[in-house]
């Protein structure tokens, strides 16, 4: 089994402080409470091993009644090529129909019988599939992941019954503004790249992909060292190492002809793309400069000053009194029906940038607002700020990691970008470390002067010419 086990950080459940009596009312308390720092310390450890075939357990041992454990793949679409683009997406259609141990019903039957929830998802570089349960069904919740991980049958009547599936579904996702305008961003800033290519893939290859097509794609990208077995919840590392060993030490590492596939570059290509519908009543249009990606030391300044520009959307309150500058005039001048900042990470690239709605009217004067932040971010930011977007910044890592499905998640993702995951207390202190200089720095190296993508969907007539966006990006000094 393993050979060595290393420590990392970990979930955040114990670190939620518990609810205590308003401080006014008994000042002498506040010396009672947990300061943020020691609860932050105080986080179960995660934990990583190596079985000899190269995979890698990973887990977070919180005492819960419930686990959430999953299998994380490095394949997904920039994996795929114009032939086979969306196989991924149909395997994960795929994967709760049945194994050569398990009929599909006998499986459906199995999980309900553990009062279990089984899921996966597919992005663009990475396939997921997980299952919660008691912590006490963790051994039959780690069977079933091994069975269908790595004995989907493949049946040819549930592939055709699954592409009929598949084909409503693109149907759905066209009818979703802001999946559509992020996957015409993609095609757009990575074009003729692997990148460019939606995770469902093209209608022609949902109506032709055949099962020899599925299992050449397993066989060529479902290994044990591009695969996480990772837990989190009421978990004992040595148990699910023990049960990892039992379940997917038959998994393998060899290649064919060692034909090992390799992670194509990604090209990002300062560009745009307008896909016009006048009969639509808002537009939804995202930009976007070329990101870092997971590995870099540069995210946690962009993370900043994504709290910085915040985010907004018409049903919030304070009006012209928000924090963000932004949100402020959007909000006092009717310009958007909602705004997101977003920073899209990848293995060694990303895209941070900015995604609103808006009617047709407001397009230019967004798109103004948005660059003229962008271009304060390399210039004028403040101390005052800063400190602002940190605690904003330490509260959403807090609130995305609750629970025990998102923390698996993250042990999962981390692991496998990373070999390592990097600890809350570690990530604190990079934010803290981080200076209203460094943001300037980071913005600059990022955004000033530099070409962006943009995406728009909808009555988008008036979006301004690329020239004049381009512009933009830069302040002239004389």
């Amino acid at each position: 089994m393993a050979a060595s086990v290393c420590r990392a950080g970990s979930s955040v459940g114990k670190a939620l402080l518990r609810a205590r009596s308003p401080a006014l009312l008994n000042p002498q308390r506040n010396g009672s409470a947990v300061p943020y720092t020691r609860a932050v310390q105080n986080i179960p450890e995660t934990q990583i091993s190596s079985l000899a075939n190269g995979l890698r357990v990973a887990s977070e041992e919180s005492g819960q009644a419930t686990c959430t454990v999953g299998v994380w793949i490095g394949t997904g679409s920039r994996y795929e090529n114009d032939k086979n683009n969306g196989a991924g997406y149909f395997l994960e259609h795929l994967a709760f129909k049945g194994t050569k141990k398990r009929p599909q019903a006998a499986l459906e039957q199995e999980v309900e019988s553990l009062g279990a929830h089984l899921n996966a998802y597919t992005t663009r570089e990475q396939t997921a599939i997980y299952i919660k349960a008691q912590s006490q069904d963790l051994p039959k919740a780690v069977e079933i992941l091994a069975d269908v991980v790595q004995n989907c049958s493949l049946e040819d009547s549930q592939i055709e019954k699954e592409r009929h599936v598949i084909l409503r579904e693109m149907q759905e996702i066209d009818s979703n503004l802001q999946e559509v305008v992020f996957d015409y961003l993609h095609a757009t800033a990575y074009q003729g790249t692997a990148l460019g290519r939606t995770v469902v893939g093209p209608s022609e290859n949902a109506r032709r992909l055949n099962r020899a097509d599925l299992v050449d794609y397993v066989s060529s990208h479902f290994k044990a060292p591009r695969m996480v077995l990772a837990a989190a919840g009421g978990v004992n590392h040595k148990e699910l190492c023990d049960l990892a060993q039992r379940h997917f030490s038959g998994l393998s590492y060899e290649y064919e002809k060692d034909a090992v596939p390799l992670l194509p570059p990604c090209r990002f290509t300062g560009s745009e793309i307008r896909a016009r519908n006048d009969d639509l009543p808002l537009a939804h249009l995202a930009i976007a400069v070329e990101g870092p990606g997971w590995n870099s030391s540069d995210n946690i300044p962009l993370l900043l000053a994504n709290a910085i520009v915040g985010s907004y959307h018409v049903t919030y309150g304070g009006g012209k009194n928000l924090s963000s500058r932004v949100a402020s005039v959007a909000a006092e001048h009717k310009l958007c029906q909602s705004f997101q900042p977003f920073h899209i990470r990848y293995s060694d690239t990303g895209l941070f940038g900015l995604h609103f709605v808006t009617d047709r009217h407001n397009i230019e004067d967004m798109l103004h607002i948005a660059q003229g932040e962008w271009m304060r971010l390399c210039t004028g930011v403040t101390d005052s700020e800063v400190a602002q977007a940190k605690n904003a910044l330490k509260t959403a890592l807090l609130a995305q990691l609750d629970g025990t499905t998102p923390v698996c998640e993250d042990i999962g993702r981390q692991v496998l970008t990373l070999g390592q995951r990097i600890s809350l207390e570690e990530l604190n202190a990079r934010i803290d470390a981080v200076s209203a200089k460094k943001v300037s720095e980071i913005c600059s190296k990022y955004l000033y002067d530099k070409c962006p993508a943009v995406a728009g969907v909808g009555p988008i007539e008036q979006i301004p010419d690329y020239n004049r966006i381009r512009s933009a990006m830069y302040w002239l000094r004389f």
